[in-house]
């Protein structure tokens, strides 16, 4: 008889790539996998309330250290694998001169302000990055320029960047790798030296210590090896957000790929 498992996941494209992969490897290992998809913070209390048994996938220690802290009051959790290194940025299309728009800072010039929509879309309120760029508009004043800061969704943010884009309109994207934008776009990063962006972080599964007797230890030793990227994410998670590719379809047949290359 096969067991049951449930995994949280954080419900953007990215993290709905990556714990595809995740579960094809429990399937593999005999599990029933649930999948129950979140905003940010409700993932975690889903965790700590054992709703879910795992996450996918955690940023740590930058992004979501705090909500990984607020679990680990009720339960020890075990770090697995290492998904990628995602990081957050502030971003804006290559074709923006980098002599004119080199960091944030820059964003204050009179010809970049004339230039630049003022308009900064966000995604939901409780993402890191959003978190950083509230912070960025304030110690900044970007507020004060006139620039300002909206949250909602990743689509709002991924249309609105792209939309400038078919105009040749400088904008000002709030990002993070890995993300399917970077696969197609020409992204430059602007310098933020503040240090507000927290640091490049390390993705991993999040596994409840009390939920570890569900697993031998080679199939935890199997979990804790898996390693991906910032760029394969970013590109199956195009063909899946941009291409309408099959979410399960297009990372079952990268790890096919990926089997055949190691026999």
């Amino acid at each position: 008889m096969s067991k049951t498992i449930t995994i949280g996941v954080t419900d953007l494209s990215f993290h709905r790539v990556t714990a595809s992969l995740v579960v094809h490897t429990l399937k593999s290992m005999g599990f029933e996998v649930n999948r129950i998809y979140s905003p940010h913070q409700d993932n975690f209390k889903k965790l700590k309330t054992a709703e879910v048994d795992l996450l996918s996938s955690a940023w740590l220690p930058s992004s979501h250290g705090v909500y990984k802290s607020d679990v680990e009051e009720s339960v020890p959790l075990i770090e697995l694998g290492l998904h990628y290194e995602p990081y957050a940025l502030w971003g804006v299309p290559a074709y923006v001169p980098v002599e004119m728009v080199a960091g944030v800072a820059d964003l204050l010039k009179p010809d970049v302000l004339a230039k630049m929509k003022p308009d900064i879309q966000g995604i939901n309120p409780g993402a890191g990055i959003t978190r950083f760029s509230i912070e960025m508009m304030d110690r900044y004043q970007l507020s004060k320029a006139g620039y300002r800061f909206h949250t909602g969704t990743e689509e709002d943010c991924f249309n609105a960047f792209e939309r400038a884009v078919a105009s040749q309109e400088w904008i000002v994207v709030p990002l993070w790798k890995p993300q399917f934008l970077h696969y197609k776009y020409d992204i430059r990063e602007i310098k933020e030296p503040k240090g507000l962006l927290g640091t490049v972080d390390r993705a991993v599964l999040l596994l409840r210590e009390d939920k570890k007797t569900l697993f031998s230890q080679a199939q935890l030793n199997i979990l804790d090896a898996l390693r991906f990227s910032n760029d394969i994410i970013a590109e199956l998670d195009y063909q899946v957000s941009r291409e309408n590719r099959p979410l399960d379809e297009v990372t079952f047949q990268w790890l096919q790929s990926q089997g055949s290359k190691e026999s």
